[in-house]
């Protein structure tokens, strides 16, 4: 029988295992980014086009290397790191593996440019699917740079597996605030399609998130510092009340290493039992400090897994931290057991005669005099004298029965408006989460949330796609403050939120200005909107202005909604169930949940038998 084992060619096995270091264009960035932390670098530079499947730049100030070095760093398993499997334990790198160049070079058409501090010339070497192309002595600055143009263009079938350039700068943007804020010494500015997402510099760790998610995170993080033999904790966690229904803003850091931990994360979690609303995730920014020989880093490819030797111990050690945070700052309700004396009742006070108030009465008034006696002296007390008969024509004129109406009058509305109802239906609210109608052949179920959730979308679907928007004028303007990357998600869709109802009135590069809502939109409501918004345009982002805009309309809808656990007056559960089966598709959500049931006569008859 024939040999069938064989030896890959360096190559293939260079795209296999590509497929564990390189998954999308952010692991790129990530561990480009991780080489130039490694090399000294005190300025890093991140430029991306096309969301990185057309270009990935990073350059840095960093040591540099060597022509020979500059090679050999493509080939497989070389590093500068580690020398032994003892060093494992003792890592003060973010890299170790020595695979990421050389996995990135087997995809990618890859330009290395690097030159070591007081040489005068530096070394260039160009790459395209693991084939050496050129390599030569170039005129460059110190440091390295380092470009990956054309991801995945020799495996077709896994670029089509990309999401769309949205969604994957989205995750770039994930790596790149994890490796900015664990290293607030270093300067990072990042770039995309020449417009300037980012330039933080050298800053405090505090500084460096309120940079990243702008200057409203500062009233919300709360200091968190313990020291231990065991554990050395330093960072900050959201407030309560600014927790979100996203798990976005919670970052570990070990040993100025981001890292994914769900056991941590329960830690954090229990801290803040009872002080969060359901499904609600609260924020912290976190940086671990462990001895390097008490964990275990390589057990993962994307090297955000960690072992740790003694879990309960740190478990119960940043539980407490967080807990004792919380009480420190009055974020958590605390018993105070101290007397302040000056709020005691004094004693005696039951001793003292009560003085009643007296009430001075005019026993001359009467409302229904028309005329006053003129007074012959100077006293200017009966003042109401002086303008008898000269009544207004126009009071003369006053209708009661006619309503006056102002210009200026704001426009109230509620989010169930005043229409008239058919009282011929017989609804009970049930539990104040479903509305029960019944009729002829039993009982409908209606979930109230998901109901008026599917009447405001098509509301606002076709006040956005007809181009006919109604806005209420705000007295005051509303101001609200987001991070430049979420005010670039906010200018890209401000036709679509025009449309919607809301003027703007300027946007800035930390904050924007409303002047005018939508009808029916409370101002309190404005950033539960914004920030939904938001978060579903960073997970879904439509290609065409016609999703975009039903989007904008699903958003707008799930916030405005009235929630589970309200209790609906009739007129109300009656308006609902009005508009929902004048609803285009009443059975369905716009995230296609059922919306309610039908409970045959028959089903309930079954259940007597």
């Amino acid at each position: 029988m024939a040999n069938i084992i064989q030896l890959l060619p360096d190559h293939v096995a260079n795209q296999i295992a590509a497929g564990e270091v390189v998954q999308r264009p952010a692991s790129v960035v990530k561990e480009l980014l991780e080489n130039s932390i490694d090399a000294g670098a005190s300025q890093i530079n991140l430029i991306i086009r096309n969301a990185g499947k057309t270009l990935i730049q990073v350059i840095d100030n960093g040591n540099g290397m060597s022509a020979s070095d500059a090679r050999l760093s493509f080939e497989r398993h070389a590093t500068s790191k580690i020398t032994s499997a003892e060093d494992l334990f003792c890592l003060n790198t973010n890299g170790f593996r020595g695979e990421a160049l050389a996995s990135i070079a087997a995809i990618a058409h890859v330009e290395l440019k690097t030159k070591l501090r007081g040489e005068s010339l530096g070394s260039s070497v160009k790459i395209e699917g693991s084939k050496l192309k050129s390599e030569e002595e170039v005129s460059t600055s110190n440091g390295t740079s380092v470009s990956v143009k054309n991801l995945f263009f020799n495996i077709p079938a896994r670029r089509s597996f990309l999401k769309s350039d949205p969604v994957e700068l989205r995750h770039i943007m994930d790596e790149f605030h994890r490796v900015a804020m664990a290293h607030p010494q270093i300067n990072f500015s990042m770039h995309h399609n020449d417009n300037d997402l980012f330039d933080l510099r050298s800053e405090t760790f505090r500084q460096r998130i309120i940079h990243i998610f702008g200057a409203k995170m500062n009233e919300k993080l709360v200091p968190v510092q313990e020291d231990t033999e065991l554990l050395k904790i330093l960072g900050f966690v959201g407030k309560p009340e600014f927790a979100k229904k996203s798990r976005r803003e919670q970052f570990f850091f070990v040993n100025n290493r981001f890292i994914k931990s769900s056991y941590l994360n329960h830690a954090i979690s229990s801290a803040f039992d009872g002080l969060l609303l359901p499904n609600k995730f609260p924020s912290y920014f976190l940086n671990l400090e462990v001895d390097p020989k008490s964990i275990d880093i390589n057990i993962h490819p994307t090297k955000t897994e960690i072992k740790f030797d003694d879990e309960p111990t740190l478990f119960a050690i940043l539980r407490a931290a967080v807990k004792h945070s919380l009480g420190q700052f009055s974020v958590a309700p605390a018993l105070d057991f101290e007397r302040d004396s000056s709020m005691d009742t004094p004693y005696r006070q039951n001793l003292k005669n009560v003085i009643l108030p007296k009430v001075e009465v005019d026993s001359s008034f009467n409302p229904f005099r028309t005329q006053a006696k003129a007074s012959p002296s100077n006293n200017f007390s009966n003042w109401e004298g002086l303008y008898l008969g000269l009544e207004s024509k126009s009071n003369s004129d006053f209708n009661p029965n006619v309503e006056s109406q102002f210009e200026s009058d704001t426009l109230q509305s509620s989010i169930f408006e005043k229409e008239s109802f058919q009282s011929a239906q017989n609804t009970f609210q049930l539990q104040n989460k479903y509305i029960v109608v019944t009729i002829k052949s039993g009982l409908v179920v209606i979930n109230q949330n998901r109901a008026h959730e599917r009447i405001l979308y098509e509301d606002y679907l076709k006040q956005i796609t007809l181009k006919d928007p109604v806005s209420q004028q705000l007295l005051f303007p509303l101001r609200l403050e987001y991070s430049t990357h979420e005010l670039t998600i906010i200018k890209n869709i401000k036709p679509q939120l025009i449309l919607a109802g809301f003027k703007f009135s300027a946007i800035d590069s930390d904050s924007l200005e409303l002047t005018a809502l939508p009808v029916g939109v409370q101002d309190v409501f404005v950033s539960n909107i914004f920030d939904q918004l938001v978060s579903d345009v960073q997970n879904e982002v439509p290609d065409f202005n016609f999703s975009q805009s039903d989007l904008l309309a699903k958003s707008i809808a799930k916030s405005l909604a009235t929630k589970n656990g309200k209790k609906l007056s009739t007129q109300e559960q009656e308006f609902i169930i009005n508009a929902l089966f004048a609803c285009k598709e009443p059975t369905l959500t716009p995230y296609n949940k059922t919306i309610f049931i039908t409970l045959e006569s028959s089903y309930l008859d079954s259940k007597f038998n």
